[in-house]
């Protein structure tokens, strides 16, 4: 198959020092400043905005004004050197933003095959998985680190520091203060502060988890949230049952690397959604 030609429309402005792989396509009134780097077969569609240090990977699609490595919404941030890195294969549709880090940490990274519906927004130092699904409009504060496979509702809100552990589900307009398991699906009403409703068995049998997986990381969620005694024993005896499982193990292990918020507690077991524990 023949390399298409790289492309910068007449009407887009790509300053001096941008970097341009093959065949990428700039459309008309795209802005690009002078440390983005465009990887092979990149497109900006059109009024786009990437400034900063951002890269972005190959054949990743930027639909119409959307915003990549502006400053962050950071009081501190005087204007230090700080960077953007998205994937390869990303699609970002219209009016997504995503800031540059602080030198907190320096850095915002996007990973690969990531799907950003429209008005999405990622705030700085915040660190995203591969095949995380944004709908429209979800929002992460500053520093959240979402894993792999995550899908994140429309509306939803993120709070600072917080992480969602792979494989994990956000209903639309869930408000999320606390830590969420990998597997877990975390719902609110009407953006109060969300509770688990169960697990993500649906998107667990489409990547291909066995019904050993599902029946043992079910198991492990039962102890750890409704067993007998407090959090920290039913912990301490999950992590003793399950820690060397490949699945439930997650659960574990995501756990015992909790760093600012707490974990996302469960809902009485009579509270279900479909395709919780379906």
């Amino acid at each position: 198959m023949t390399e298409r030609p790289t492309f910068i429309h007449p009407l887009a402005h790509v300053v001096s020092g941008a970097q341009l792989g093959q065949g990428v396509s700039v459309g008309p009134f795209c802005m690009v400043g002078a440390d983005v780097t465009l990887g092979d077969g990149a497109t900006l569609h059109s009024n786009v905005n990437v400034s900063g240090k951002t890269s972005i990977g190959a054949g990743t699609e930027v639909h119409a004004f959307a915003s990549l490595g502006s400053p962050p919404q950071d009081l501190s941030y005087k204007g230090e050197d700080t960077e953007t890195r998205i994937g390869e294969h990303c699609v970002i549709r219209e009016g997504v933003t995503v800031n540059r880090g602080t030198p907190k940490t320096g850095l915002t990274s996007i990973g690969d095959r990531c799907f950003m519906m429209a008005y999405s927004h990622v705030a700085h130092d915040c660190r995203v998985g591969n095949n995380v699904i944004f709908a429209n409009a979800a929002t992460l504060g500053g520093h959240v680190k979402v894993g792999d496979f995550v899908f994140l509702g429309g509306l939803c809100a993120v709070h600072q520091f917080t992480r969602i552990g792979e494989f994990a589900m956000v209903g639309g307009l869930t408000g999320v203060k606390d830590d969420v398991i990998p597997f877990g699906m975390a719902f609110g009403a009407n953006g109060v502060s969300g509770e688990l409703i169960g697990l993500n068995v649906i998107g667990m049998k489409r990547r291909g988890f066995t019904r050993d997986d599902l029946r043992t990381v079910r198991a492990c969620y039962d102890m750890l949230f409704y067993g007998p005694g407090i959090f920290a024993d039913r912990l301490e005896q999950a992590g003793t049952a399950y820690r060397d499982h490949p699945a439930a193990g997650r659960l574990i292990s995501f756990i015992d690397a909790g760093e600012k918020r707490p974990v996302m507690m469960a809902a009485p077991k009579k509270t279900r959604v479909a395709g919780a524990d379906d």
